[in-house]
């Protein structure tokens, strides 16, 4: 390994040199495009015949043999520190953050690619899932605070516990609740607080009241996520689109990790139900969250959807569990042709348990509370977990997302969708 390692580090540097000498993406002509491309995919395929060989080996060095657990994020450097030209260093994932993403040459790909060698294998992928599943820091910097007065406020989330059920409200008002690097960094703090505090039974997620002139004052639940800064290159691949699959997403479905030793328990989580409360809509990212909560209750008027036809990406991992809960055509109506789903209409009782008038969903959310507080509760959930989604299913499925995802994300299609739809936003402000 440590010889492919310093033959790949040979290479990718010669890559580099080649590629600074390059003008910026949108500045360059056809053939200095046809260069960078070559270039990219030269060193991308160099990559992955090393990971191809070596990418346990790899995982096994940067966590001691897998006894240390590292966050995606903390993996990711630590890789670029260890072996050279294997990811992006932080200085050319800062550069690039300067950029718009159509002029990003897309070192995320590369990420893409080690995330997904990593995830393939069941030794080191199960590991990473781990580590992903672990309290955040500051979850347990802020947690006695919350035990103590049963609220925290972040940038855009607030998490309040009233009586036995944390309530965890979106609060990205300004772009109605769509999910950014800010929001799903919060939510993952909200839901480790929620799973960590003894005295909550019960979690409640629901949008909060939004500024949008068309929904003023009213509640949405989420408009997925938000294209605006897809376009300007504020997507992150690891914080966001591989981050909320493996971090609060999934330690809503499995459970907070609270015994990280293998074997040293039947069940080493933290496991609690969850209640999604969908006022206007649900779209994309905030369909795709309500595939794992335990109960769904949506206003009448309310609407679900994943755009991802349209918008050119991959939508999470509903590919994945959309099917189990509609069945297969429903699934790729929604999917593939970005079928609009009523709450109200027959489709929409396969994704919901209750529909109720816009002023009965406060009642209705608190009957769905004392329902799912019930001792036997978090036990059954997490055998239906395990019957549904076996980890080892997730984690193939996510191996093959993180490349396909990270590729869409720079695709020529996506690039310029959003930037018509940034167009048309900055005509009509």
């Amino acid at each position: 390994m440590d010889a492919d390692a310093r033959l790949l580090e040979s290479y990718t540097a010669a890559g580099e040199q080649l590629l600074s000498g390059l003008p910026l993406r949108s500045a360059r002509d056809h053939g200095q495009h046809r260069s960078a491309d070559d270039v990219l995919a030269a060193m991308r395929a160099a990559r992955r015949a090393f990971l191809g060989l070596h990418a346990e080996d790899v995982y096994a060095r940067l966590t001691d043999g897998c006894t240390v657990h590292l966050r995606l994020p903390e993996l990711v450097h630590a890789a670029a520190d260890r072996f050279p030209g294997l990811v992006p260093t932080r200085a050319q994932l800062a550069a690039e953050l300067e950029h718009r993403q159509a002029d990003k040459d897309g070192r995320e790909i590369d990420q893409g690619i080690f995330c997904g060698a990593v995830l393939r294998s069941a030794r080191a992928g199960r590991h990473l899932i781990d580590a992903m599943l672990l309290p955040t820091p500051r979850a347990l910097e802020l947690l006695d605070d919350f035990r103590a007065h049963g609220r925290v406020e972040l940038a855009s989330v607030l998490v309040e516990r009233r009586s036995g059920a944390a309530h965890v409200t979106f609060r990205n008002a300004h772009c109605l609740n769509a999910e950014d690097n800010r929001l799903i960094a919060d939510l993952e703090t909200a839901v480790d607080l929620a799973l960590l505090d003894d005295q909550v039974r019960v979690g409640v997620l629901r949008g909060g009241e939004v500024d949008h002139p068309k929904y003023a004052g009213r509640r949405v639940f989420s408009a997925g996520i938000n294209l605006k800064e897809l376009r300007n290159g504020r997507i992150s691949l690891v914080d966001f689109l591989l981050g909320r699959e493996l971090g609060y997403i999934n330690k809503m479905m499995r459970g907070l990790l609270t015994d990280p030793a293998p074997g040293a328990s039947t069940d080493r989580t933290t496991q609690k139900p969850w209640i999604g409360a969908v006022d206007t809509f649900a779209i994309g990212g905030g369909m795709q969250l309500l595939l794992v909560l335990d109960r769904v209750i949506a206003e009448s008027q309310a609407y679900l959807s994943l755009p991802a036809a349209e918008e050119g990406i991959v939508p999470g991992l509903g590919n994945l569990r959309l099917t189990r809960q509609t069945g297969a055509r429903l699934a790729r109506q929604v999917i593939l042709g970005g079928r609009r789903i009523a709450a109200s209409e027959p489709a929409g009782l396969l994704l919901c348990d209750e529909v109720v008038p816009a002023e009965g969903m406060a009642e209705a959310v608190e009957r769905a509370v004392r329902e799912l507080s019930a001792p036997a509760v978090a036990a059954n959930r997490r055998m239906l977990s395990l019957a549904e989604e076996p980890v080892d299913l997730f984690r193939e499925y996510l191996a093959e997302f993180a490349v396909a995802q990270s590729v869409r994300a720079y695709s020529e299609d996506v690039l310029q969708k959003v930037e018509r739809r940034w167009q048309r936003a900055q005509s009509q402000s």
